[in-house]
């Protein structure tokens, strides 16, 4: 069947066949008549085909219609028919014509692309203009510059944008209203003349009631299609252009705004609710219309007073339905507020992952993941329960205001008849809607209104940009100017230890000059000339190293290998399959901190700007490769450009023009290195005495000079850097596309099958299913007894009419409660039940797993997800049946009346059915697509505000939202397509019912009145009404169902998670005290992180004695870290073992083995909670015992700057305390567990001197019967230790005392201790002594 001809080929056949039964059923009414001689003869007046012309009169009225549009829209004919296919975006909304928007037909193409191979973004089409980000954004922004007030109204200004459409809109809401009360009105007249049917006028007057009953319909569905689309398309252009107003004002707002889960919400709820509340605009002004229009008819058929009673019991219910609605909205913002708690921890968590898994503390946060779970539940709980008392409400509101209005006809004796009765059941029907809508809308515009506040409040924080000034290139030579002043991140803030930075006098930077910051970066305010900007904690974006170095500017190959070199990166770059193209993971997460550091230097340097601001670069690299930046980048590429760097390294201060010394956020000294150093008092001669401290314990055995003039010494400076994260830096995984892995093709059985045998093994389905059936049929029994029984033949005492009534309307009322109430329970369990399932195996997860899943697609799946699961999915399942069972139920009473209509549905249901699965493959693809093109979106955001301060320093925001523009018109073009197909099968599912209808009308017209019972006719009629309805409700939900489902696979992807090792094996405890000595013992280790990548470790055998201190160094990729993550078992041995104090570690749980291990891992993580909680997760301490640490640690006298003591709060990710301060905290974490063996994985890689001496002195003193593990970039941190492990290329090149190894002075050991006293005594202007 051609898609493009269907809407009429279609009917066509229906008609041939509905004119076969029409004549089937007259030769059997002539038949009757001449046998029965008390019925006369019906007088035909038209001739008999005029019958099949009625029928046919709409279609030829749909054909004259599409002609005319046709014509319009210059007509197929002119165009050759082979350019047909090539051009198939002519058949695009834009270039559609009024009949292809009217039928949705310029969707025809999408499907049949659809139909062929499995859709892709590239096939859908862009949407049309008015509809893209930059169009909406740039009416928004003018929108609200023309408000002229202060205090810009943003709801004013988005009706501002989208008024006309808005209008447009209205048009189709009010002739869609005035089209569905027609037949209510007009089926008294209807029932009537079939009672009455005798006289020869009478048979043309109903094949003319019947074609308005069908003209109606069509208005009616065609109006409510293009308003729902249109109310769609509102709502994609409303969100659109908030989505960019809160990005642009997230790159430009101040250093500390909102956090991220904040902004996150801003465009993931709140402006997704602005954009939902388009559909409910229209409410507001059509519900007094819609109650006005059935107060009419009733009062046309009933009189005034059971009006006056049905508008009564009409209030009533509406007044019972708004407490409810008051609570269910009260009890949906608690859920939302659990639902935020739990997703930020969540969040959190998924972050911090590694650190977690390594300290066996992840079944305590999931634990605290899971009271929040049961927080949200039981708010749900009670707001499912609320909702099924609002259904209850609904389904019972036609039969409460019909028992009261025909009580009061009963009892006024108020003449009834089964037309009127009928036509009053009609019209309760449709109030329903508008009584079941009044809190809802209510509800909605609260919400609505709490977005716009929410939304309003953000846009309205200051810029950063005021505080900055960048001007041009100064004549005087001055590149910077820093007033006198004090510069906090955050002046409102009252959170603990806020650094402020105090300028007591102006201070001017000249060009060119190198400036040595000892301490925080401070705020620079005027800048003349371009700015590049490299922050302490590295930001590096998703994408491949080429477009993270390049960072929008072109490329000049032979300046890009320059910086390479520079920067250190050949090395690493060589060993990656796909060179410089390989995918940074997100958060740079498959980098080392290294590596990361290095990377964003080189976009510094790469973007050859003239000021320059580096926080502390050489923090993370090692001497070696601080040295080699130093040379290459800072006296190399950037000798001729203005330079201002912090460092805690001192033997970078030499080369610096100037020097700022800093303590406690003030400058304490400055000028030239040579003048400070001569000042014995001064604070830099008491840093560099700490240094030098740190140095006096290397003390090699020959004089330095001897030592770098022996001729086996290294001539060209080796970087020698570990990689954190070994796993994805080799080859294949590296290169993992950031794309989402989706199903394709149906939701399977499967899935189905596991949600509804989720809760209770699916034994309440059943009974709800048989609740549902017998409402129904208690439903239409009560409206049939009515009926007949207010026929004037059928002598009923009005005792008895009201009584059954009142008993069979309630007994379907008390089904409907049941059904309810049991489909509440079932949601909520297996809500529950997929959740848990989900949350444990993320959690039970490899760290492989976490390193290549964005966290973005967990959390979407745990909120997003979670929530369509938690009171959607089962309501739309349940929905699903009953509408089938509604629908089941009218067309056996209508082949009640006729049989013969049984056929017409046959064909009918096999027709939409066809329809429903040429559209169900087009749609499922969009759907899905609907749910991985958001995350995108999130993800840019999110890593936009991490990076604000870096993009706004390379005035790369415009590039920035460029991006984003295109990320949100890519969504756009798949919600605007995707609504579009669930109208495009509406408008057809809806014209085959309703010209079913129409024949099912004249099927009535036509049969003689002695072959049908009137009251069973009308009831038919009047139930045939809402078929239109019905059918659509059951296609829709049909086809949303599958849609929804998706959000049920998405979960069940994440239930099926390859785990871990178990975290306790029973048969194999240890004992619990061990390890009592802490020996390691590795034998034969081989590791690979996958079968397919190269062997990282080859064979290591050697032990770590008990209670020593070891240290372990290497090159790149020399395997440090993976020796540490084998063991802690973050990676499994493919070869050898592991033995600790004679324990197989492979052979016990994973909580056993890391539990008795400590561990201070490179980052330095801290949770959002109190300095209690981070100190010590599991609650094991007791307060003196944390205050005897922070005093070990030097932190006591911090913690008590804060009056709160132990509980002053900890921000997110630790924001509030410098990196140093961090670094303290985890180590008094581990010193707080007492472990007998002590990794330190390159912990003291951001931190000044002192602070390591601190630290190196804390672990000498705390940890003397321990066996401490260390793998440290500075050669002091290992000097000092029992051994040295030298790593190459996976395999032990040396492994000795220090003293030992330095006595070869060609040692590997060697050769690195030399390079850093080399790179050291240039800063101490005096020679190392030695021991």
């Amino acid at each position: 069947m051609e898609a493009s001809l269907e809407v009429v080929n279609v009917p066509f056949a229906i008609a041939l066949l509905a004119w076969i039964i029409i004549d089937i059923l007259k030769r059997r009414g002539h038949e009757n008549d001449s046998d029965n001689d008390d019925v006369k003869e019906l007088p035909y007046r038209l001739p008999e085909p005029n019958i099949v012309d009625v029928i046919s009169l709409p279609l030829l009225v749909l054909f004259c219609c599409r002609c005319c549009c046709r014509r319009l829209s210059h007509g197929e004919l002119e165009r050759p028919l082979l350019l047909r296919k090539e051009n198939d975006d002519d058949s695009s909304f834009n270039n559609a014509s009024i009949w292809s928007q009217l039928t949705f037909q310029w969707l025809n193409p999408l499907f049949e692309k659809g139909r062929i191979e499995k859709l892709e973004l590239h096939h859908v089409p862009s949407v049309p203009e008015s509809e893209t980000a930059d169009n909406a954004s740039l009416l928004l922004e003018e929108s609200i510059r023309k408000q002229k007030t202060k205090s810009t109204s943003l709801p004013k200004a988005i009706t501002g944008t989208v008024w006309k459409s808005l209008a447009i809109n209205a048009v189709f809401a009010g002739l869609n209203t005035i089209a569905s009360y027609i037949g209510p009105f007009l089926i008294s007249n209807f029932v009537n003349f079939l009672t009455q049917k005798d006289d020869s006028s009478s048979y043309q007057y109903g094949l003319v009631l019947a074609f308005i009953f069908f003209f109606s319909k069509t208005v009616e569905s065609l109006t409510q299609r293009l308003w729902y689309f249109g109310a769609h398309r509102i709502g994609i252009r409303v969100r659109a252009a908030l989505t960019v107003l809160i990005y642009k004002k997230s790159l430009s707002t101040k250093f500390v705004g909102p956090s991220n889960g904040k902004v996150i919400n801003l465009i993931n709820v709140d402006a997704e609710r602005i954009g939902d509340f388009c559909w409910y605009i229209h409410g507001v002004w059509l519900l007094p219309i819609q109650v006005f229009l059935a107060l009419v008819i009733l009062y046309w058929n009933l009189g005034a007073a059971p009006s006056v009673a049905a508008v009564f019991a009409t209030i009533l219910v509406m007044v019972s339905n708004t407490p409810l609605a008051n609570r269910q909205e009260r009890l949906h913002s608690k859920i939302m507020d659990a639902k935020d708690s739990r997703i930020k921890v969540t969040s959190e968590t998924l972050k911090s992952m590694r650190v977690l898994k390594l300290h066996s503390w992840e079944p305590t946060f999931l634990n605290k993941l899971l009271q929040l779970r049961e927080t949200e539940r039981n708010w749900l709980k009670k707001y499912l329960y609320t909702c099924s008392a609002v259904a209850f409400l609904f389904w019972a509101s036609p039969t409460l205001v019909s028992v009261i209005t025909f009580g009061v006809c009963i009892l006024l004796e108020t003449p009834l008849t089964s037309g009127t009765v009928l036509s009053a059941l009609a019209t309760f029907r449709i109030l329903q809607e508008p009584i079941y809508n009044l809190p809802e809308l209510i509800s909605m515009i609260a919400q609505t209104k709490v977005s716009f506040d929410r939304i309003q409040e953000f846009v309205g924080e200051e810029d950063q940009r005021k505080f900055i000034t960048s001007s041009g290139p100064k004549e005087s030579g001055v590149a910077v100017e820093i007033e006198a002043g004090e510069y906090a991140w955050d002046s409102s803030s009252q959170s603990l230890k806020n650094p402020t930075i105090k300028i007591t006098e102006k201070m001017k930077i000249m060009k060119g000059y190198k400036i040595a910051i000892c301490g925080s970066v401070g705020s620079v305010i005027k800048v003349y000339g371009k700015k590049a900007y490299v922050p302490q904690r590295p930001w590096v974006q998703t994408g491949t190293i080429r477009e993270n170095i390049l960072f929008g500017k072109d490329m000049d190959d032979a300046f890009y290998e320059s910086v390479l070199e520079a920067c250190a990166l050949n090395q690493d770059i060589e060993m990656w399959d796909n060179k410089d193209m390989s995918v940074v993971g997100e958060r740079g997460m498959n980098l080392s901190g290294g590596q990361k550091q290095r990377i964003q230097l080189a976009r510094a340097v790469y973007s050859d700007s003239d000021i320059y601001i580096l926080d502390d670069p050489f923090s993370a690299v090692d001497a070696h490769t601080g040295t080699h930046l130093f040379k290459k980048c800072l006296k190399g590429l950037l000798s001729e450009k203005t330079v201002i760097y912090a460092t805690h390294q001192l033997e970078f201060l030499d080369a610096a023009d100037l020097v700022l010394v800093m303590k406690d956020g003030l400058v304490v000294q400055s000028g030239k290195y040579e003048e400070l150093i001569a000042d014995s008092d001064g604070e830099l001669v008491r840093q560099m005495n700490a240094h030098r401290k740190s140095l006096d314990q290397m003390n090699p055995p020959q004089d330095d000079d001897s030592l770098i003039a022996k001729p086996c010494q290294i001539s060209q400076i080796e970087v020698i850097e570990e990689k954190y994260g070994d796993p994805l830096c080799f080859g294949k995984l590296f290169e993992r596309s950031q794309e989402e892995e989706t199903e394709t093709g149906r939701v399977k059985w499967s899935v189905y099958s596991t949600f509804v045998t989720a809760a209770y093994k699916g034994a309440l389905v059943p009974v709800v299913l048989l609740c549902q059936v017998l409402f129904q049929g208690l439903q239409i029994g009560s409206n049939y007894w009515i009926a007949w029984a207010t026929e004037e033949n059928h002598k009923v005492s009005r005792e008895q009419l009201i009584g059954i009534f009142v008993m069979l309307s309630g007994g379907s009322s008390i089904f409907i409660l049941g059904r309810a109430v049991l489909l509440a329970t079932i949601a909520i369990e297996t809500a529950q039940r997929l959740f848990l399932g989900m949350i444990t195996s993320v959690f039970r997860a490899p760290i492989s797993f976490f390193d290549s899943t964005p966290s973005s697609r967990i959390l979407n799946r745990s909120s997003t997800d979670q929530s369509t699961l938690d009171t959607d999915i089962p309501y739309r399942l349940a929905g699903l049946a009953f509408a089938l069972i509604q629908l089941l139920s009218i067309i056996i009473l209508m082949s009640h009346v006729a049989w013969q209509i049984f056929l017409l549905f046959i064909a009918i249901l096999g027709i939409s059915f066809w329809y429903q699965t040429y559209y169900i493959t087009t749609a499922r693809e969009l759907a899905r697509m609907v749910g991985s093109r958001k995350a995108p979106i999130l993800h840019h955001f999110s890593e936009s505000i991490t990076g604000a301060g870096t993009i706004r320093c390379f005035n790369q925001e415009d590039r920035f939202i460029e991006k984003n523009l295109s990320l949100i018109d890519d969504y756009s073009r798949v919600a605007f397509h995707n609504s579009g197909t669930m109208e495009w099968l509406c408008v057809r599912i809806n014209f085959l019912f309703n010209f079913v209808f129409f024949l099912v009308l004249i099927i009535l017209v036509s049969l003689p009145r002695s072959t049908i019972d009137p009251s069973l006719a009308g009831l038919a009629a009047t139930y045939g009404l809402n078929l239109n309805v019905l059918q659509a409700w059951v296609i829709w939900n049909l086809c949303n169902v599958e849609n929804k489902m998706i959000s049920v696979e998405r979960v069940l992807q994440f239930t099926n998670i390859a785990s871990e090792a178990p975290l306790v094996i029973e048969d194999h405890r240890p004992k619990p005290e061990w390890p009592t000595e802490g020996t390691i013992e590795l034998e034969n280790l081989q590791v690979q992180y996958k079968p397919t990548l190269p062997v990282v470790l080859k064979g290591i055998t050697c032990t770590f004695p008990g209670e020593m201190k070891i240290g372990v160094v290497g090159r790149t990729g020399s395997g440090k870290s993976t020796l540490i993550q084998a063991l802690f078992r973050v990676v499994e041995p493919s070869g050898g073992r592991i033995i600790i104090d004679g324990v197989d570690i492979s052979t016990i749980g994973l909580q056993d083995l890391r539990s008795r291990l400590g561990i201070i891992p490179q980052d330095p993580t801290l949770f959002q909670g109190t300095i209690r909680t981070n100190l010590d997760p599991l609650q094991q301490h007791t307060d003196q015992e944390i205050w005897e640490v922070l005093h070990k640690c030097r932190l006591a006298d911090i913690v008590r700057q804060d009056q709160r003591l132990l509980d002053a709060p900890v921000a997110e990710d630790g924001e509030n305390w410098s990196v140093g301060q961090r670094q303290l905290v985890c180590l008094a974490r581990v010193l707080l567990k007492k472990r007998r063996i002590l990794v330190l994985d390159e912990a003291t890689a951001s931190i000044d001197t002192a602070t390591d001496n601190v630290i190196q002195e804390t672990i000498r003193e705390e940890t003397s019967k321990c066996t401490v593990i260390t793998v440290a970039h500075r050669i002091p941190t290992v000097i000092d230790n029992d051994l040295v492990l030298v790593l190459d290329k996976g395999k032990i090149v040396e492994y000795d005392k220090p003293g030992n190894l330095l006595e070869d002075s060609c040692s590997s050991f060697s050769k690195l201790v030399a390079e850093f006293l080399r790179s050291s005594s240039k800063s101490n202007n005096n020679n190392v002594h030695h021991r």
